[in-house]
């Protein structure tokens, strides 16, 4: 069974680096509270590491 990451948004992307909102974006998280679930793959990691200090990460099977 693949594992499955939830990533949750935590702080505002106000005043971040353009690439960081456009990531935010790019994973579907729009504002503070939001929550997504992603399949565990290279790319979302790397996603969730430029911005890994406005969203928090779980992993769910």
């Amino acid at each position: 069974m693949s594992k499955r990451l939830k990533v949750t948004q935590v702080k505002s992307k106000i005043g971040g680096k353009p690439n960081q909102r456009e990531t935010l974006r790019t994973l579907g998280l729009k504002r503070i509270g939001d929550i997504i679930v992603k399949d565990d793959s290279p790319s979302v990691r790397g996603m969730v590491n430029t911005v890994a200090h406005l969203v928090k990460v779980e992993e769910i099977d």
